[in-house]
């Protein structure tokens, strides 16, 4: 199940709040999120949804003793023992036949194993259980004594199909004692809408703009089609995967839960470490917290702290999809993170912001056209294949510069059809989305909050908008039906 659905929107989270708010005892209430997480999540996956629930009681009843004993080893084994169990469900969904045709490659064989596939959401329950029990190892958080608690905090549906990425420490509490006032439950519903309107109004439609082009151009033909094709496919990733945690924030905090921003408008960045700082913020935390300072982050010298980010990023790009061009996309990022902490600090503080932004946005939009080219066709992207499409990657890389290397290397025309064909019928749309990524609710919150006038016709101002979302966005949903999360698969 997917929040832009009508499914969703009208059935499942109507008679969730119902049952929910009419329970009085917290106990009930969790036991009503707890059975409506499990429908939310078997919905898609009514199979492996016993999977989640084994990894979380095994790591459950492993986080009781390591809490229970004192000897150091032992603990240990037991901690290792939790991490190979949640990672091994992991492994073998979303890498065992990634290193099995890469090795078979390797060594010139031409068996091949189909890929699996892989459960909804995986990559985001595993971390979340592995922080569960790490936290309690580490003695930062509690073990919980009720097990059901613990399969709630892992199975909660706002945020456990493309996260954020909640640590368990920063839930425990709210898991035995929270609330939810009028302005939790007003601010956590606008934050729904325009979440929704978000994926709807603006993500969808970089998606149908992205095919548009595809159809007309298979590949980008000009300098132009290339560019924007990076464009549209920067502005559909930012803007579907933010809408989702925009949407599980505001659920969450409908139900008395505060989870952490993950977005931060990474497209206004003025370097690679401010975007990284902005882009998915609860996965740079899990990994800055669960694996670059546990090897020694930047403690034990050059050397060992450019090995420590050279696995935090090789594994950022798996994480992201078992695929070589996810472990290129890491890797690139690496380099460039180096550069700039290393090589070019100093040099960069003497350029002007505005031209500063323009470059990491350009390397921004160079990495994402890596990240694109996994081998799965734009409009199939619920399919798991492990063949990076290499030489169409290389090709659109190069037409980033206005080159082609068919028959020779040459010259690409400035623009083309497919590029003519955007501009002719969505003409400033792009545009306009740009526009969208800029922090524009945050520029209007600081200019009506100037005087008590000014802020009653904010709230006016922002009641009628997110009004006006709403609607179009039911509008939209009715008359074609959403796009799936481009993360539902990870």
């Amino acid at each position: 199940m997917v929040f832009s659905s009508t499914i969703f929107l009208f059935i499942f989270l109507p008679a969730l709040l119902l049952l929910y708010f009419c329970s009085r005892d917290l106990r009930w209430r969790n036991a009503v999120l707890l059975i409506f997480s499990l429908v939310f999540y078997a919905w898609g996956e009514p199979v492996w949804i016993f999977g989640m629930i084994a990894v979380t009681l095994i790591n459950y009843a492993l986080a009781l003793l390591i809490a229970k004993r004192r000897e150091p080893l032992f603990r240990k084994l037991l901690l290792v023992l939790a991490v190979l169990v949640s990672l091994s469900l992991l492994f073998w969904f979303k890498y065992s036949s990634f290193l099995f045709n890469s090795f078979a490659a390797l060594f010139g064989s031409g068996t091949r194993v189909a890929s699996k596939h892989l459960p909804v959401g995986i990559s985001f329950y595993t971390f979340q259980v592995l922080t569960y029990t790490v936290d309690v190892y580490r003695k930062k958080a509690k073990p919980q004594k009720n097990p059901l608690y613990t399969l709630l905090y892992i199975s909660c549906f706002p945020q456990l199909i493309a996260g954020p990425i909640v640590q368990y420490a920063d839930v425990a509490q709210a898991l035995t004692e929270r609330k939810t006032s009028a302005t939790d439950f007003l601010r956590g519903m606008q934050r729904v809408v325009l979440g929704l309107a978000k994926k709807i109004l603006l993500a969808d439609v970089c998606y149908r703009m992205l095919l548009d082009l595809l159809k007309t151009t298979p590949g980008p033909q000009s300098f132009l089609s290339a560019w924007t094709m990076a464009l549209l496919f920067s502005m559909r990733l930012y803007f579907d995967f933010s809408a989702y945690s925009d949407i599980a924030i505001g659920l969450g905090r409908i139900f008395g839960f505060r989870y952490m921003e993950n977005f931060d408008h990474p497209y206004i960045s003025k370097s690679i470490v401010e975007f990284w700082r902005r882009w998915h913020i609860s996965l740079s935390r899990f990994f800055r917290d669960y694996v670059y300072i546990p090897l020694g982050g930047n403690r034990k010298g050059t050397a060992r702290t450019v090995l420590n980010l050279c696995v935090v990023w090789v594994l950022t790009g798996l994480w992201h999809g078992a695929n070589w061009n996810f472990v290129i996309w890491g890797l690139y990022y690496l380099v460039l993170l180096l550069l700039e902490r290393f090589v070019l600090k100093n040099a960069l503080e003497k350029i002007p912001a505005w031209l500063r932004h323009i470059g990491t946005m350009l390397l921004v939009a160079i990495g994402w056209v890596i990240f694109a080219y996994d081998g799965v066709p734009i409009s199939d992207k619920n399919l798991v294949l492990y063949s990076p499409d290499f030489p169409a990657l290389g090709a659109h890389l190069l037409a980033l510069i206005g080159l082609s290397g068919s028959s020779g290397l040459h010259f690409l025309p400035f623009w083309d059809k497919g590029f003519l064909l955007i501009l002719k019928r969505y003409t400033v749309l792009p545009l306009l989305f740009s526009v969208c990524c800029l922090p524009l609710k945050d520029w209007l919150n600081r200019f009506f909050v100037k005087s008590e006038r000014r802020a009653f016709w904010g709230e006016l101002l922002g009641a009628l908008t997110l009004t006006v979302l709403f609607v179009l966005s039911l509008i939209f949903l009715i008359r074609q039906s959403s796009v799936p999360n481009i993360y539902y698969n990870f």
